[in-house]
């Protein structure tokens, strides 16, 4: 554990690493309860259903005065969006079904851009994807990217309120008005999903004017993750429900033999209780006016990191300023130090990830999704610990990087991998020469053996994990920056 990297320098990561002492210790005493246990835990279960209640009147849910929210707790938003995936499909077979039509080819639409959580859950469930390629200029799904792919055959529209890439916003509107227009043309009933996992906890308080959730009436599902905005450690996700005949019946089910009836609509069954209470703490101890100085103090932090950025003069900024996040890549008029025959998109994030982590920081670099493969960029997440102090010393790193980078040319990283792979191809000649020798040696040698003496020694080696724990005792260290494989711990 001592070689993890540290969490509060991990600004890949959207999952929350800081909660308070207080939080800390509820979700402790929490974590042996089982949250599936509705009558053992009814407090528990309590908790969560007021968490659905609150978050659903947050997204605007058209519910009464008491009425009670549709939805769950899950473990992220993977879960929710795998429920979330079976509840369309269900409901667009019951129609299909009705009717007498086809139900052998249901299909799903969303931008490249999309998480890969959505392409396992068109797997596992036996959906065709139907994805509409971004472009370098729009990371993201649009209306008219989304509109040829619907068909009949359509059990829902994903839209993302914070794409992972670069943190933008779609035009949820946009996509919720062309479907409704094109459900009244050709009298389909296709759905929209929001997949609010990023933007969820961050729209409501800094974007409050946005128009996304449960004001557009096609919006019959939104999903969100209480561990990244929500502001709670990993393992909680929430799906919340337009209404309760959303969620069809046959995907609640019933078990007794806890103690009464209870019912269940998730992947997983035992769950312990502690992100639900930590989730519970912090609706009530933040608010809607604590969650909105946490995310305004984000947004700042970001801003404030962008803004610096481009005071440099080297770098193009690929975010909207939606989720506080920073998404850039290198100006397409600055070579620094690469040269002109060598991707530069490509290997300069590369470049900037490698020094940067040599201080400690994770700071991703990854090619864009289908449509824009050739734009390669680096993401800062801006979590509520990443504070003002730990910009600059951030700032400072990166610019240092740069200016490394410009002073020591491509060329160089490119002989040094060159000089590394030419060394371990001469140490796999050198090991398969030296292993045919001694096969050649002991070959000549057990000739002259009578056939006894030869089986006696051969009972006499050491079994096979014990020759492998001497080999992982003796293998060199320069392995592990090599990458060739040994047996054992190297």
């Amino acid at each position: 554990m001592a070689l993890d990297g540290r969490p509060r320098l991990n600004l890949a990561s959207f999952v929350t690493t800081k909660m308070e002492r207080a939080a800390e210790n509820l979700m402790t005493e929490a974590s042996t309860k089982n949250a599936i246990d509705l009558d053992e835990y009814p407090q528990t279960t309590a908790m969560q259903q007021r968490c659905v209640n609150m978050l659903a009147r947050l997204f605007h849910a058209p519910l009464d005065a008491c009425e009670d929210g549709t939805g769950t707790a899950c473990v992220g938003s993977s879960e929710a969006i795998m429920l979330a995936t079976l509840a369309m499909k269900w409901a667009w077979k019951e129609r299909r079904t009705k009717k007498g039509l086809d139900v052998s080819k249901p299909n799903i639409v969303f931008g490249s851009n999309i998480q890969v959580v959505w392409h396992k859950a068109c797997k596992y469930f036996e959906v065709e994807s139907r994805e509409a390629n971004v472009s370098p200029d729009c990371l993201v799904l649009t209306a008219e990217r989304a509109k040829p792919l619907v068909d009949e055959n359509t059990i829902g529209v994903c839209a993302m309120l914070g794409s992972t890439y670069n943190g933008e916003y779609e035009d949820v509107k946009g996509i919720h008005d062309m479907l409704v227009a094109l459900n009244k043309e050709k009298g389909w009933e296709v759905p929209l999903h929001v997949d609010a996992a990023s933007g969820g906890f961050v729209a409501p308080f800094l974007h409050d004017k946005l128009v996304w959730d449960f004001q557009l009436p096609n919006v019959k599902s939104i999903n969100v993750s209480g561990h990244k905005f929500g502001l709670v450690y990993a393992g909680i996700g929430w799906l919340v429900f337009r209404e309760k005949h959303n969620l069809h019946p046959d995907l609640v089910f019933h078990v007794n033999y806890l103690g009464g009836d209870q019912s269940s609509f998730t992947l997983n069954f035992s769950k312990g209780a502690g992100t639900i209470v930590g989730q519970y703490y912090n609706l009530l101890r933040l608010g809607r006016t604590g969650y909105t100085q946490v995310m305004t103090n984000c947004a700042s932090n970001a801003y404030y990191l962008r803004e610096k950025l481009l005071e440099t003069g080297k770098v193009e900024i690929h975010d909207k300023a939606h989720v506080p996040l920073v998404a850039f890549s290198l100006k397409a008029s600055i070579r620094c130090g690469i040269p002109p025959s060598t991707p530069r998109n490509r290997c300069w994030p590369l470049f900037m990830q490698d020094k940067l982590s040599n201080k400690g920081w994770i700071v991703p670099a990854y090619t864009c999704p289908p449509g824009a493969e050739d734009l390669a960029i680096l993401r800062v997440v801006v979590r509520d610990d990443f504070s003002r102090d730990l910009a600059d010393a951030l700032l400072s790193d990166m610019l240092k990087a740069m200016d490394w980078l410009e002073h020591h040319p491509a060329t160089h990283h490119a002989k040094h991998a060159g000089h590394i792979k030419e060394q371990r191809q001469k140490r796999r000649e050198r090991k398969a020469e030296d292993d045919k020798a001694r096969l050649e040696k002991r070959a000549a040698a057990d000739a002259g053996k009578p056939e006894a003496e030869a089986a006696a020694e051969e009972e006499a080696q050491p079994p096979l994990i014990e020759q492998h724990h001497i080999h992982s005792l003796k293998t060199d260290p320069a392995h592990r920056s090599t990458g060739e494989k040994t047996h054992g711990v190297c």
